[in-house]
C-alpha cells in the first residue's frame, strides 16, 4: 500500500530545489525508464505494476496497482512504471575534440530542451553544454520530452564564457542568426560547437561575439512569412545539414 507520504515525496520532484537536494530525478513510462535501465542507470526507487515487473524484473521494484501509480504519477496517463534515478554528474570536458557538440544559450522551455536532447541523440551528438540560465534538464517535462534520449546524451551545465574562453582560437563555433550566411552554401566541419539561443532573444551578444561562423537558415516563402523558427526545429535543421556533409 502506497502511503500519502510516499506520494508527497514523489510529487516534490517537480521542484528543482528538491531534485537538487535529493540528487534524484523522476522518469516515467516504458520508453524512458527502459532506456535509462539499458544505459546502466540504477533506480533509487522504482514503482511498477505487476504486469511491468513480470516483463522487467528489477531488484527492489515496488509493486503498485494502476490506481496507486496514478496517484504517484506526474503524468495525466501513467504507463505502468515510475522510477527515481540519481542525477548523473558528467565531468566537464572542453569540446575541442574531433566531434560536434551543442551549446545552449539560455533555452527556457522544457519541451524545447527535451526535443533538442532527442535531436542530438538522433544525429550522434553525445554532449550538450547548457548555460546556467538554461532550464533544468532533470525537470520531469524535459525528461519525458526526450523519449529516453536523456540516457545517452551528456548534459553539462557550465559558465558559457568560461567554456568559450577555454577553446583554441581556431576552434569553429557555429551559431544561427538572421544576418548569417546561408547554411546550405557554407563549409561545415565535423568538428565544432553549435550554439543555439534563447526562444525570444536568440544568442546573447556576449556569446555572439565568440561565434566564428554565423549561419542563416533561409526561408523559401515568397512574401510575408514567420519571423523565426522554433529553436528545436532550428537545431534539427542545423544538425541535419552538418551530418549531410559528413
Amino acid at each position: 500500500m502506497i502511503s500519502k507520504n510516499q506520494i508527497k515525496y514523489v510529487h516534490q520532484f517537480e521542484l528543482k530545489k528538491f531534485r537538487k537536494q535529493e540528487g534524484l530525478f523522476i522518469a516515467e513510462g516504458h520508453k524512458v525508464v527502459g532506456d535509462l535501465l539499458k544505459a546502466g542507470y540504477t533506480p533509487k526507487q522504482l514503482f511498477a505494476t505487476a504486469e511491468w515487473i513480470a516483463d522487467n524484473p528489477v531488484a527492489g521494484a515496488i509493486e503498485v496497482t494502476n490506481d496507486e501509480l496514478t496517484k504517484l504519477s506526474l503524468q495525466q496517463h501513467p504507463q505502468q512504471v515510475l522510477a527515481l534515478f540519481p542525477i548523473p554528474t558528467h565531468q566537464h570536458q572542453a569540446p575541442n575534440t574531433p566531434h560536434l557538440s551543442i551549446l545552449l544559450d539560455n533555452v527556457q522551455d522544457p519541451g524545447n530542451l527535451g526535443t533538442i536532447i532527442r535531436i542530438a541523440d538522433w544525429f550522434g551528438i553525445d554532449t550538450i553544454y547548457c548555460s546556467e540560465g538554461t532550464v533544468d534538464a532533470w525537470n520531469p517535462k524535459v525528461v519525458q520530452a526526450t523519449m529516453g534520449s536523456i540516457a545517452r546524451v551528456h548534459l553539462i551545465y557550465i559558465d558559457t564564457m568560461q567554456l568559450l574562453d577555454s577553446l583554441p582560437k581556431d576552434f569553429p563555433v557555429y551559431g544561427t542568426f538572421l544576418d548569417g550566411e546561408n547554411i546550405y552554401t557554407q563549409e561545415l566541419s565535423q568538428q565544432g560547437l553549435i550554439v543555439m539561443g534563447n526562444e525570444g532573444n536568440g544568442i546573447s551578444d556576449a556569446v555572439r561575439a565568440r561565434v566564428t561562423h554565423k549561419l542563416l537558415i533561409p526561408d523559401f516563402h515568397k512574401g510575408p512569412t514567420a519571423d523565426s523558427l522554433n529553436v528545436a526545429i532550428a537545431t534539427a535543421i542545423t544538425c541535419s545539414e552538418f551530418r549531410r556533409r559528413g
